[in-house]
């Protein structure tokens, strides 16, 4: 019995991130409809622009879905009243403490999901009612744990602290790494950085291309006094570095910061002047995909490494 995909009533316990300027109606609902669980990425949403992607996916798929809310969000009031007037079904909440939102959710019918990076906010958030965890170890990309727990140490950690289905995120991207997963516990996998270049991901090209053309240890992970953030290396990664290293404080991060920075990047395809937000598997994805493919292939290979696993029992 997989738990996560009896939850979501999906095929495949594969959830595609809600990415930030990445995850609109048409990556989420091609995700859904090959079997996934796609979810919407509000974080760069206005509320407006949200009921609009909404509204698109219903069009767009008659399978489940859902929508990533950051919980530290500044209008999260009028996203989670969008969430119930819409009847959305599923949400999944980051970046905050889920006691306030949870019980509110789950009256309205929702399934509620939360994300955590260690074990003791999974207990926290068993504790405020989710259904689920997802536990995001420090690959990851965009915002991130400051406990900078891997995703092969928190994985077995959260699962033996806490009750609820497991789903891993942080640095999976293929069949193996879900394999992997499966056997430290989790029921389902989360995966951003691969979705976030596919075909109907809404990325800029200029920021797809420069993933793909990323080298190993091109990520790292800055802006640890404000918001843990793992970058893809650029100018601004270097201006924000030297800042970093020099011991800048707050006040002077966040005004080289500035606001739009991730929309620059990301959506804008400003390869010099924004934030470029993805995962240290970026190093390992080669080509942009559409979601078909990706699913496909994930599948294909996780089925492979179940059934060679045989071969490597071990004699008591």
């Amino acid at each position: 019995m997989n738990r996560i995909k009896q939850l979501f009533h999906i095929k495949y316990p594969i959830i595609q991130g809600g990415m930030v300027w990445c995850s609109g109606w048409k990556l989420a609902s091609a995700v859904s409809n090959n079997g996934g669980l796609g979810l919407l990425g509000a974080g760069s949403m206005h509320p407006e622009i949200l009921v609009e992607h909404i509204r698109q996916m219903q069009k767009a798929t008659s399978n489940p879905w859902g929508v990533n809310v950051p919980l530290l969000y500044p209008e999260i009031d009028r996203l989670i009243q969008i969430l119930i007037e819409e009847k959305v079904k599923i949400v999944f909440t980051s970046a905050g403490s889920p006691k306030k939102w949870t019980s509110l959710l789950k009256t309205h019918g929702m399934t509620v999901v939360h994300v955590v990076s260690s074990a003791l906010f999974a207990q926290k958030s068993e504790e405020a009612g989710v259904d689920a965890i997802v536990a995001e170890g420090f690959e990851a990309g965009g915002h991130n744990g400051r406990e900078e727990t891997t995703t092969l140490t928190l994985i077995p950690n959260v699962v033996a602290h806490c009750s609820l289905p497991v789903i891993a995120a942080g640095g999976i991207a293929s069949g193996k790494a879900m394999a992997a997963m499966r056997m430290l516990g989790a029921e389902g996998v989360q995966i951003g950085s691969r979705f976030a270049i596919a075909t109907e991901s809404s990325a800029h090209p200029l920021f797809k291309e420069k993933v793909i053309q990323s080298a190993e240890g091109d990520t790292l992970l800055l802006l640890k006094k404000l918001a843990p953030t793992r970058l893809l290396k650029n100018e601004f990664f270097t201006q924000v570095k030297q800042l970093e290293d020099q011991g800048a404080d707050v006040s002077a991060l966040s005004q080289l910061l500035g606001k739009g920075r991730a929309k620059k990047g990301i959506f804008e395809g400003d390869l010099a002047e924004g934030e470029l937000e993805i995962g240290q598997i970026a190093s390992m994805l080669y080509q942009q995909e559409s979601v078909a493919d990706i699913i496909r292939d994930i599948v294909t290979e996780y089925n492979q490494c179940m059934q060679n696993g045989k071969d490597f029992e071990l004699e008591n």
